[in-house]
């Protein structure tokens, strides 16, 4: 990993290394540059707009039905289908087949699960230095394009509670979600909902807390995290976390992950801040790698693969 330790953003965030990062050509307008050890896509960008609607038990759009499926241990989950429209809207492009976006967010798949089964980790925290740096969208993709490797089945947590967004992609209104699990002891198993998408379990947030450090480090949340690891043995979890400077939730909750990925975002994420969040998390912590967020159209070299 020294080579991303060595990335360093001037002032605009442009990742840079000494040994060179092989990246996926820009191709298209709402592209982002993505890199894994190094190596460097392109895929969409994010801000999930928080949905202020009140918490409803049975989370719908209009003409949306409420089913269950059923999982190998013979549970069952509800189901509220997503539609394919709606999902473009919110930047979510991992399910188109000849997107461009879509075809990065496979490269960073394939250097994630490398990385993974190498270590045998199950566990993946996505994080940022700073609020709006595009985490849970590029959280939500990576999670729909793992699902879409049929040798697993992934599940996507909102860990941000201070500011809990996931679910705000997917539905209109907040759903049923981890607080209703940390205040009032409810059953996961009845706040995990399936979009729609196959082998892909959201365990959403939805009101926020203050001391979110303290809720992240309880023995209640690490019982829920080894509970979730250790179900299902052909399971990925990827926790969507809060940014890393401001609190100190991700130092808190990352001695619990297997791994941390850290999205970073062009014209916006500084230098200091790189470095300090580096700071922050390199003791104890595996750091995947990095991705770089909403980077200029244009900014890379012509064809497929391209090396700074």
């Amino acid at each position: 990993m020294d080579s991303l330790k060595r990335a360093h953003a001037p002032e605009n965030a442009q990742a840079d290394s000494a040994d060179g990062l092989a990246t996926v050509s820009p191709l298209t307008e709402r592209g982002i540059r993505q890199s894994v050890d190094g190596r460097v896509g392109r895929s969409s960008d994010d801000q999930a707009d928080r949905s202020r609607d009140e918490l409803v038990e049975t989370p719908a759009e209009a003409g949306q039905t409420d089913n269950h499926s059923s999982s190998s241990s013979g549970s069952s989950t509800r189901v509220v289908p997503v539609s394919a429209e709606r999902l473009l809207e919110k930047r979510v492009v991992a399910m188109g087949e000849k997107d461009p976006a879509a075809t990065a967010y496979k490269v960073l798949r394939t250097h994630v699960l490398q990385r993974m089964r190498a270590n045998n980790w199950k566990t993946l925290g996505i994080t940022s230095p700073t609020k709006g740096n595009g985490k849970t969208v590029t959280t939500v993709n990576l999670a729909i394009t793992l699902a879409r490797d049929q040798k697993h089945t992934v599940l996507a947590v909102d860990l941000d509670l201070r500011r809990p967004s996931m679910a705000s992609i997917f539905f209109d209104r907040h759903v049923p979600g981890l607080s209703d699990y940390i205040t009032d002891d409810r059953p996961i198993e009845e706040l995990l909902v399936n979009p729609g998408i196959d082998r892909l379990v959201l365990l959403p947030g939805n009101h926020s807390f203050t001391h979110s450090s303290e809720i992240l480090s309880s023995p209640k949340m690490i019982d829920l995290v080894n509970e979730i690891k250790d179900r299902y043995p052909d399971r990925l979890v990827l926790f969507d976390l809060p940014p890393v400077l401001g609190c100190d939730d991700v130092m808190a909750f990352a001695p619990y992950v297997d791994a941390l990925l850290l999205v970073i975002e062009e014209g916006k994420t500084t230098k200091d801040q790189l470095a300090s969040a580096y700071a922050l998390l390199e003791d104890g912590t595996n750091i995947l790698g990095t991705v770089l967020n909403k980077g200029e159209e244009g900014s890379m070299g012509a064809g497929y693969y391209g090396y700074y």
